[in-house]
């Protein structure tokens, strides 16, 4: 199969299980086609598919991975106060590093919302649909929502990366208080801990909780770098830490930060 034509199976095969849409209309178009091959694994279920469905899923997957262009974490300058810690405005589905960390939701099974823009969708997306088949069996073999601050390792699958963390950071829904500050700083701890006691040498953080769960962007910038510094100083098991963000209003705090410690 030629790699539109794994996008068109993949497709059929997904609206195969939903009675309701098996008359939809593919559209011709590629990037409407990218739309709903995405939406379909979003809004899917955590249960089991065939082999052959993931063969080619994780064929067309690593395509598209490689046609966006993979980061080297290693080629990446550090900064000037920490050599340790790395500050990068990209697209964290696209970086080869040993982990990088998901801002999940307590139910750690991924974002159902189609195409919704949140980083749990997005790694999720990239990943596969074996990612929330993964959290699925740490969720149901834990029998209670992940709480607010702890970490879960699961296979990167399809990422560039080999692993990722999921963490719940804190939802801010009125004024910042000294539990949220608590929660999120634990997040941060649990991750870098779980990442260390795993072995792996090297972490990429997204902007946990600042999204969709309003944390101010400052503050968690702060805590993010304030808790990460403070773990490496006692702690040299990890060689790196890369501090990810999108927004350009982000990178510039996280300079200023990097610069400041």
């Amino acid at each position: 199969m030629t790699h539109d034509e794994k996008r068109l199976y993949l497709i059929n095969e997904l609206l195969s299980e939903l009675p309701q849409y098996r008359n939809l209309e593919i559209p011709l178009a590629i990037e409407e086609q990218k739309r709903l091959l995405r939406s379909l694994m979003n809004i899917r279920a955590p249960r089991p598919i065939g082999t052959e469905f993931l063969r080619v899923q994780d064929e067309y997957l690593s395509e598209e991975v490689k046609e966006k262009g993979i980061v080297d974490s290693n080629a990446l300058p550090v900064s000037p106060m920490n050599p340790r810690l790395v500050l990068w405005r990209g697209d964290i589905t696209t970086l080869k590093v040993d982990a990088i960390v998901n801002a999940a939701n307590s139910a750690l099974r991924g974002c159902f919302v189609p195409c919704h823009s949140c980083v749990d969708n997005v790694i999720h997306s990239v990943s596969g649909i074996q990612l929330r088949l993964a959290c699925d069996k740490l969720m149901a073999e834990q029998g209670y929502d992940e709480p607010t601050g702890r970490a879960k390792m699961t296979p990167a699958f399809n990422l560039p990366c080999n692993y990722v963390l999921h963490t719940v950071g804190p939802i801010v829904s009125g004024a910042l208080t000294k539990k949220h500050c608590e929660q999120l700083a634990d997040c941060y701890k649990s991750c870098l801990k779980l990442a260390a006691d795993e072995g792996l040498k090297s972490v990429a953080f997204c902007c946990i909780s600042t999204g969709e769960f309003h944390f101010p962007q400052k503050k968690a910038a702060d805590i993010a770098v304030r808790t990460v510094t403070d773990f490496l100083r006692t702690d040299e098991r990890l060689e790196k830490v890369v501090f990810n963000v999108f927004k350009q209003e982000d990178y510039d705090i996280y300079k200023r930060l990097l610069f400041w410690y």
